[in-house]
């Protein structure tokens, strides 16, 4: 595959939800090594499109390719195959309230791998210490974390296979300014030590100009607009300049009054 390949290609996807028409045709390319943020009002889809790649949401008509290869083509093998390329983290980190830390972060890796306890416990600790999280978190259970270190454990989990995509949903949503500060600062690093392609939903500006070299705005269904992180502020469409400058008024109010 050449650099200008699309390493993720989604043509015309669809999902409706009884009469709820959420996603209406989105057309979306992310290449390899890119950093795309996906911005869009509450409600837009921007989730909904990152759980129908992943497959967690089975997705209506359209094409979500891998490498060129339709992922609902794959058999189950294929699909783990893809899933390993893949690391996710949630808008409220999604740990299991049940399992200590160190299992949530190998959790992937004790479902799908041939390694003891003793191993993945030792994996899991070193992916920790990666978003600077000493040892003794491990044992610890999620109830007993603050939302900042809750949010490392979820960014630890979705790189514990070393992926080569990682799709991060708010990964800095509900923290205070230095731990978001914090939390880009890991994505810049871990990123850059993987390598990986990044696809990232947030609606903090700030994070927006940190993590991504281009944004797409999703928008009644489609993509409206994509297009280098530099020009976002100066997009020339109006949607996008209500969402990117924070205007109460505006095409995206408009679309709420009439549902």
């Amino acid at each position: 595959m050449n650099k200008t390949a699309a390493l993720l290609d989604l043509s015309g996807v669809t999902k409706t939800f009884g009469t709820n028409k959420a996603l209406q045709g989105v057309d979306l390319q992310v290449r390899k090594g890119d950093s795309l943020v996906l911005i869009g009002g509450s409600g837009s889809g921007k989730t909904l499109v990152l759980k129908c790649i992943m497959g967690l949401i089975p997705h209506d008509d359209g094409l979500i390719a891998f490498e060129g290869r339709d992922v609902t083509t794959h058999s189950d093998a294929e699909r783990d195959g893809f899933l390993d390329h893949c690391g996710m983290t949630f808008q409220k980190s999604g740990l299991f309230d049940s399992m200590p830390v160190w299992e949530n972060v190998a959790f992937h890796l004790l479902q799908s791998q041939h390694i003891n306890p003793q191993e993945a416990k030792a994996h899991a600790i070193d992916k920790l210490a990666a978003v600077g999280l000493d040892a003794p978190t491990a044992d610890l259970y999620p109830a007993e974390l603050s939302g900042g270190m809750q949010k490392r454990v979820g960014l630890a989990r979705a790189i514990a296979c070393e992926p080569d995509v990682l799709f991060l949903d708010e990964p800095t949503a509900g923290l205070d300014p230095i731990m978001t500060n914090v939390i880009n600062e890991l994505i810049l690093e871990i990123v850059d030590k993987l390598g990986a392609t990044v696809v990232s939903i947030t609606s903090d500006m700030s994070s927006l100009r940190a993590i991504s070299n281009r944004v797409a705005m999703i928008h009644g269904g489609r993509i409206i607009w994509d297009g280098a992180t530099a020009d976002v502020e100066n997009s020339g469409h109006e949607a996008v300049d209500q969402f990117v400058h924070s205007r109460a008024e505006g095409p995206i109010e408009m679309a709420v009054t009439a549902v």
